[in-house]
């Protein structure tokens, strides 16, 4: 994780199931209200699974930024990842990017 003006960029890596969700989510919120940041940028880049915790966790980060004023994108490659994505409905209200830098502009 990394401060980013008035965000925070996160890179998630391996599986964000249900054994994993509770403690990623525990530190991404700690870090963005310890740092009183607005954004967030979910790097998805490089999970190979995720089931519909990791969608939850999603959808918890989406709702802490709302509630700031602030904005959530991700950032996504994987064909698998984008399938659980579009599945969940959450390419309805969240936008993706192919890079980190395509996504921070766009915050």
């Amino acid at each position: 994780m990394e401060k980013h003006n008035n965000g925070l960029i996160v890179q998630l890596k391996g599986e964000l199931d249900h054994h994993s969700t509770e403690n990623t989510r525990q530190k991404i919120d700690q870090q963005y209200f310890d740092k009183n940041l607005i954004n967030m940028v979910l790097d998805l880049r490089e999970l190979n699974f995720m089931d519909s915790s990791g969608i939850g966790l999603i959808m918890g980060r989406y709702k802490n930024c709302k509630e700031r004023k602030g904005n959530i994108v991700l950032v996504s490659n994987n064909s698998y990842i984008d399938r659980m994505l579009k599945m969940s409905g959450l390419l309805k209200i969240i936008n993706v990017y192919p890079t980190i830098e395509e996504a921070v502009e766009n915050l």
